[in-house]
């Protein structure tokens, strides 16, 4: 009998077992407060960089928007001048007509018709004057409509001048259109 152990080595074992339970078990919860604040921190930066991220995308597209802007204001300039060149050119061509309309209105001015005032809107030519008969306006009107630099002729108003009883001329007032041949030739 002399191996007869009286110790209570069951209590010493499950309370060993139980100190290494318990130090297992604080070990597994430190491990997965350190894995959980691991993946808190990595998760937050994920987020932080994808807000730095969304940060520099709208300082980015605000830049953009306001190149975009700038364009829009360019390519408003860049018309304005094509329009001012195009106006500038159409002048530039345009010159040589004056030339050839007033050309074209003294070979359709008949003896006893002259001009009071000839104005010019657009396209169109006002023309008052005074003649001495009724016919030369009827000529003046056939000649301007046999023009091919001018349309459309449409006399206004005719007004006899009067000293005592004789008729010693008339006022007349018209519109003519100014053509351009040159242009319609160009065209054709």
């Amino acid at each position: 009998m002399a191996n007869i152990d009286l110790r209570p080595w069951r209590e010493e074992r499950r309370e060993a077992r139980q100190k290494q339970f318990l130090l297992v078990l604080l070990l597994v919860a430190a491990c997965a407060g350190a894995a959980g604040f691991g993946w808190n921190q990595s998760v937050q930066a994920k987020v932080d960089y994808q807000v730095t991220r969304n940060t520099y995308m709208t300082n980015k597209i605000k830049e953009l928007d306001g190149k975009i802007k700038e364009i829009e204001g360019l390519r408003q300039q860049r018309e304005a001048l094509i329009e001012r060149m195009n106006v500038i050119q159409s002048l530039q061509g345009d010159r040589q007509i004056i030339v050839h309309v007033f050309e074209e209105l003294v070979s359709a001015t008949p003896d006893g018709v002259y001009f009071n005032s000839l104005t010019s809107k657009g396209s169109v030519l006002e023309i008052n004057g005074f003649a001495d008969k009724k016919l030369a306006i009827s000529d003046f009107l056939r000649n301007l409509d046999r023009s091919e630099w001018f349309s459309d002729t449409f006399l206004q108003n005719v007004e006899a001048i009067k000293e005592g009883n004789d008729v010693v001329g008339n006022n007349f007032s018209l519109k003519v259109n100014v053509t351009n041949p040159l242009k319609i030739e160009e065209d054709a």
